[in-house]
């Protein structure tokens, strides 16, 4: 059976989930004492607006909003706001010639004074320029760096979030399959990626969500290795690393195969890191901090001497981006951890990694409910002999 196109099931979030999101976002502005926030990371545009489009810049003021697009977007705009997923009260500002100039024209005619812009997506360069321009155009307006504000709102999904990441978590199932089933003595990484990629497709996301990850034999150690032309053998740990987008929202998932029957040691490293990973799963539950979650699998990996094997975090949030917050990792000077809340989803993915031998790592996607969390990702856990 064909699987149906993602753009003929493509879907956005309703009008009331736009109004919803906001809402939260002006009462960042009100603590903020600001009178509007420029927006120019494209996905949270979308978040805001519903526009996916590759560039425009979103203004939210206390009581509007604005859209800035140029010509290329003008028709898919209009379209969007006939339907049900139309951004509540939005204007939409004609880019005639540049981004730059259309902003501080929006920003004049609104009369705002203290704006915020999003620090992290605003290079320098950018942010002098529109100081340069405002005093040219006589346009009484402070910039005021802002951190996260939008990507704060992001964290706790809403329903249409939360079904759309249900769905793209299920059907990792049949792209694992077939992932699986490609792993075989005498295949490339490369050749075992694409067809990861090829069954990605097929399952109907829009796209794979990073660049596929297959990690053979001493690779495995390696845990962000780019496939290359190394040929499985016998004994080889293999990592499959792959997620896909769906309605522009990420899965990630990671399954350990062995080409052949895996060696005692092999065994041991994989029993240490699923029980460190089922250790971690079993830690999530509203109120809990994120860095104990890491801890969770920390404390495991120590206990079986692996502690310095595993150097990266416990897990990552998903969304519109494929890494995003929260972070479920040690807690580090510039980033404390955060109180878990339902609504959160992320990933629980420890590995343990030596160099020369090869690796493990276990990953799947959980969401936070109020009693604990459902796993997302249906995929049978095992050591695959292949």
């Amino acid at each position: 059976m064909t699987a149906e196109s993602p753009l003929d099931r493509a879907r956005l979030p309703a009008s009331t989930l736009l109004v919803a999101r906001h809402a939260r976002l002006r009462q960042r502005l009100d603590t903020l004492s600001l009178d509007a926030l420029v927006v120019t990371c494209a996905p949270n545009i979308r978040y805001l607006s519903n526009h996916t489009g590759s560039a425009g810049v979103f203004v939210l003021t206390r009581d509007g909003a604005h859209l800035l697009v140029d010509f290329r977007y003008r028709d898919a705009v209009a379209s969007l706001q006939r339907s049900s997923s139309a951004c509540p009260d939005l204007v939409v500002r004609d880019v005639p010639a540049s981004y730059d100039e259309a902003l501080l024209e929006c920003l004049g005619d609104l009369g705002a004074s203290v704006v915020g812009f999003e620090a992290a997506h605003v290079p320098v360069a950018t942010h002098g320029r529109w100081q340069r321009m405002a005093g040219a155009r006589q346009v009484d307006v402070t910039f005021t760096a802002t951190e996260s504000i939008v990507e704060d709102a992001r964290v706790v999904k809403d329903s249409f979030e939360i079904a759309t990441l249900r769905d793209a978590a299920a059907r990792l199932t049949g792209v694992a399959r077939s992932a699986l089933d490609a792993v075989r003595a005498g295949e490339t990484e490369w050749a075992v990626a694409g067809t990861i990629d090829a069954a990605i497709r097929d399952a109907g996301y829009e796209r794979p969500a990073f660049d596929t990850i297959v990690a053979s034999g001493p690779n495995a150690a390696r845990p962000h290795h780019h496939p290359g032309d190394r040929v499985l053998a016998d004994g080889d740990l293999v990592v499959l690393d792959f997620g896909g987008v769906l309605n522009g929202y990420c899965c990630d998932l990671t399954r350990m195969a062995s080409v052949g029957a895996p060696s005692s040691d092999a065994r041991r490293l994989y029993d240490a890191v699923y029980d460190a990973h089922q250790a971690a799963i079993a830690a999530v539950r509203p109120g809990v901090e994120s860095t104990a979650v890491d801890a969770a699998a920390r404390s495991l990996l120590d206990s079986r001497g692996l502690g310095a094997a595993f150097g990266h975090s416990t897990g990552h949030g998903l969304g519109l981006d494929v890494h995003e917050l929260p972070r479920i990792a040690r807690a580090r000077a510039d980033a404390a951890g955060v109180r878990l809340e339902p609504g959160m989803v992320f990933t629980i993915e420890p590995g343990a990694y030596v160099p020369g031998v090869g690796g493990v790592r276990i990953e799947d996607d959980v969401l936070v409910t109020e009693t604990g969390c459902d796993v997302l990702t249906a995929v049978p856990h095992g050591l695959c002999s292949r």
